[in-house]
């Protein structure tokens, strides 16, 4: 009797990508056919307006493996991502972007590595190509500033291109956050993790979905995009913004207190101090500390609202390629 092969699950949350897909399709056949597995090629459609759907389909009558989810409308790539982790049936999960930038050619390291025992395999971008310098300097802020802040220990660098075991899948798929910092939870589920090194390629066609500074107010205001990304990787592990503002607190309070003793004695001195100086150092005190502890509590309040709403994380539109039992 022939050993019955392991199943890879290859997920690829996308948008509009239907200019990469067909050489997406074809480089993730060649790597995945290369080693010893069985596959399937999960693609979770984040409400594309372009033909991508339609290719997909026509590629699945060449290739069974290929399977898509559509979603019912815009959710988002983390969202994504977990819907297309429910329907896997791989004994491992590889999740990455579609637009060519994460190398299919390094699925078999990744494979390799789990197959040595890893629950979890992080990819680390040694490179980035076709990216600003300017965008480099703030993404490797932003990394430096959530790994600082974080309660868990994050690995810089390591993107959205990561294998994990079945058993990592299901615990991760139980934690019900709704607005997920994906590669903060990966990490906090633990198990044994390892890292392998890449070099990050340039767009394999189309815009980037994830622009700088485009919308910035719409991303904020929603926890989308870079900014929003930000947002929820520095408060998803750490109470650390609302130290600071409480340290802050303290500093602002001990200054006015330190100014307020100093006028007193230009007071008692008969130096007779301005009174605007007596109204600056009151309001100056107060007001900062409130504004600083409202913003802080706001954006963990936020977050608290969106859980506790029960709203679901994704809804699913339609299935194609599926069987029935998946």
């Amino acid at each position: 009797m022939t050993e019955k092969l392991p199943v890879v699950s290859v997920i690829l949350s996308f948008r509009n990508e239907a200019e990469v897909i067909p050489e997406l399709i074809r480089r993730l056949q060649v790597a995945l056919r290369s080693v010893p597995v069985d596959y399937e090629l999960i693609f979770v459609n984040d409400d594309s307006s372009d033909r991508s759907l339609e290719i997909l389909k026509k590629s699945a009558q060449e290739d069974r493996g290929i399977k898509v989810i559509t979603m019912s409308r815009r959710f988002g790539v983390s969202e994504c991502a977990l819907a297309g982790m429910q329907y896997a049936k791989g004994d491992a999960v590889v999740y990455m972007d579609a637009d060519l930038q994460d190398p299919p050619e390094v699925i078999p390291q990744l494979i390799a590595k789990w197959r040595e025992g890893a629950d979890v395999v992080h990819t680390v971008r040694s490179r980035r190509e076709g990216e600003s310098t300017l965008k480099l300097t703030l993404t490797d802020a932003a990394y430096h500033l959530i790994s600082v802040w974080a309660d868990v220990p994050l690995t810089s660098e390591a993107g959205d291109f990561k294998l994990l075991s079945r058993r990592a899948v299901a615990e991760l798929l139980q934690l019900k956050e709704k607005t997920p910092y994906l590669r903060g939870l990966v990490a906090w589920i633990g198990f044994n993790q390892v890292i392998i090194s890449y070099k990050r390629e340039a767009r394999g066609g189309g815009d980037t979905k994830f622009p700088l500074f485009r919308n910035i107010f719409h991303d904020l205001a929603n926890l989308r995009g870079p900014i929003g990304t930000l947002v929820i990787g520095l408060t998803s592990f750490s109470l650390f913004p609302i130290m600071i503002f409480l340290l802050l607190g303290f500093l602002i309070f001990g200054s006015s207190l330190i100014a307020f003793s100093v006028l007193l004695v230009l007071a008692i001195l008969q130096l007779n101090p301005a009174w605007w100086l007596w109204l600056i150092t009151v309001i100056s005190a107060f007001s900062g500390l409130q504004l600083l502890g409202i913003g802080a509590l706001g954006v963990y309040l936020g977050r608290v609202y969106q859980d506790v709403r029960g709203r679901p994380r994704h809804i699913v539109e339609s299935v194609f390629g599926f069987e029935p039992h998946e």
